[in-house]
């Protein structure tokens, strides 16, 4: 592997080259073998074309951030330095794109810079809530504590959201054969079977032509349909990105019955999970309210939280700044009171975290339940409604040739 490096060499002079080496530690041990003080080693970045394209799709997971959260915090209770962690797992980590970061990272560790700064770099992959836990835990001194803490609520933020989004796959899949069926039958099927209709000289039942008519739209003016939509799809991603989009989009996802529901706990375990991980690491009400209302993912809540902070901020009570609304249950407002009250507001918000993270665990199994017949059905329906309405006229033709 190729090695770029900054060093000063005995003479007091900067010098900079490549070396082959290993990894980053057996790079660092050979120049230093040569009386050279290392400034910087970095992976050396000239790549073929292909492993530049391949690098495109390569992304930063949430599992990738667990996993290096976990191995950050073992390695710091084992007493490696914080320089010597980062250095390591940059060789290590199998994703390409985030050895690249750790590696401009351990270059800003090793210029003086504190980890959390080094990571608000990089805030495609370390979010305003990951690089704020660590500050804590640098003004702390409780460091490991901290990524133990970071690896577990991305653990649990993760399983909660991955099951909600699993629970839409199989009806999107569904959706999408349903849909495919009908199109394949309107234009393939449909046209041939219409055509023998057509010629026997009967009379065509009405619900028939509407198929017909149905199916010689689609041949015709089909192209068009699917430039519409996608030109749709594109106005609505744009307008969702707007303020005011942002805004009626995250009003129009808890509005949709039972899935509002689901949405509404999910964002509530999101809410308290946050607050009571921030809280326990010594982050001010203020900035853990802010920070969330950052993560949270949608705008009601996040204005909610805002306006909430700003009260808070003012000397209110937080008990007292939430709103009671549909958004903001009562129950929430009523056990933040108790936690206020008893000093133990963290491990009240942790209490309501979980009883959230089961809520939606609950939901997303009932929804699953719910959809799979109703979709059964309904696929049987419409491809059974769009059979008899030609089979039918066919029937009716064989009989009074008969």
């Amino acid at each position: 592997m190729l090695f770029y490096y900054k060093a000063i060499d005995p003479a007091g002079r900067e010098t900079e080259g490549t070396i082959d080496a290993l990894n980053v530690d057996v790079a660092i041990a050979s120049l230093q073998r040569r009386g050279l003080v290392v400034s910087q080693v970095r992976e050396n970045e000239k790549k073929t074309l292909f492993d530049r394209d391949f690098a495109l799709f390569e992304q930063v997971s949430n599992k990738d951030v667990v996993i290096l959260s976990r191995q950050i915090a073992t390695l710091f209770e084992a007493q490696v330095s914080a320089l010597r962690t980062f250095r390591m797992l940059s060789s290590e980590t199998p994703n390409r794109v985030l050895g690249k970061k750790l590696t401009e990272i351990t270059d800003d560790l090793q210029a003086g810079a504190p980890i959390s700064k080094a990571l608000a770099k990089h805030p495609t992959v370390f979010s305003g809530f990951y690089v704020n836990m660590v500050r804590s835990g640098e003004e702390s001194g409780k460091l490991n504590e901290v990524f133990l803490y970071l690896a577990d609520y991305l653990d649990r933020n993760y399983e909660i959201s991955s099951k909600a989004k699993n629970a839409l796959i199989y009806p999107a899949f569904v959706v999408f054969t349903f849909v495919a069926v009908m199109v394949l039958m309107l234009t393939l099927v449909i046209p041939k079977i219409s055509q023998i209709l057509i010629e026997s000289g009967q009379e065509i039942p009405t619900y028939t032509k509407v198929v017909i008519f149905i199916s010689n739209f689609f041949i015709n003016y089909g192209i068009f349909l699917l430039v519409l939509i996608i030109l749709g799809a594109f106005l609505i991603f744009r307008y969702a990105k707007s303020p005011t989009g942002s805004l009626a989009m995250s009003s129009f996802k808890l509005s949709i019955p039972y899935v509002g529901d689901l949405y509404r706990k999910l964002y509530l375990a999101r809410i308290t999970d946050n607050l009571s991980t921030m809280l326990s690491s010594g982050i001010p009400i203020v900035r853990a309210m802010e920070i969330t209302s950052d993560v949270v993912d949608n705008k009601i809540y996040q204005d909610i939280l805002k306006d909430a902070s700003e009260k808070v901020r003012a000397g209110s009570a937080l008990s007292d700044a939430l709103p009671k609304s549909k958004e903001m249950p009562g129950v929430i407002v009523q056990m933040v009171r108790v936690g206020e009250e008893s000093g133990e507001l963290d491990s009240i918000l942790k209490t309501l975290a979980k009883f959230y993270d089961r809520e939606v665990s609950n939901a997303v199994d009932t929804l699953v339940d719910l959809i799979e017949p109703i979709m059964i059905v309904a696929l049987g329906l419409g491809v059974g409604t769009l059979l008899a309405s030609v089979l039918i006229p066919i029937y009716n033709i064989t009989n009074n040739i008969n």
